[in-house]
């Protein structure tokens, strides 16, 4: 039992001993903290002055810890405004070229029906019949097919 008693007072011993190392290292800790709070803390005093507002004291001290995110911010809806404008200069083009087209369909259609007005018999022996080609007649018997027998 003696043996035990003095292993427990020992092992308290060290314990104790332990104890002012951990205490140290956690004072030594929250003193670092509170030396880096204090140094990069840029946060207003108690007292809030008219003149911090108007001087921008205030909005400097936001903008300065969001400076990437504002830059972010930025970037994006210069590329948002970029975008949404070439997408409506494309859908002028579009528009444009598709009443292009329409009006290049209307003028086929009308070329398409002139030269088959131009082109019916009656209407080429009224030119023949109108110019100088006298020697040009329609022929006087009807057309008629020749048949032509397939060689095996």
């Amino acid at each position: 039992m003696a043996q035990e008693d003095d292993k427990q007072i020992d092992e308290q011993q060290e314990a104790v001993a332990v104890e002012p190392k951990a205490e140290e290292r956690l004072s030594d800790a929250l003193r670092r903290m509170k030396q880096r709070a204090n140094e990069d803390d840029d946060a207003p005093s108690g007292s809030l002055r008219f003149r911090d507002i108007l001087g921008g004291d205030i909005l400097w001290s936001l903008v300065k810890h969001q400076a990437w995110l504002i830059i972010l911010v930025v970037l994006i809806t210069t590329a948002y405004v970029a975008v949404r404008y070439q997408c409506q200069q494309d859908a002028i083009d579009i528009s444009r070229l598709e009443k292009k087209l329409v009006d290049a369909k209307y003028e086929a259609l009308s070329s398409s029906s002139n030269l088959t007005r131009i082109c019916r018999q009656g209407n080429v022996i009224d030119m023949l019949n109108r110019g100088d080609s006298t020697q040009l007649r329609t022929s006087p018997p009807p057309p008629f097919i020749i048949e032509v027998p397939e060689k095996n």
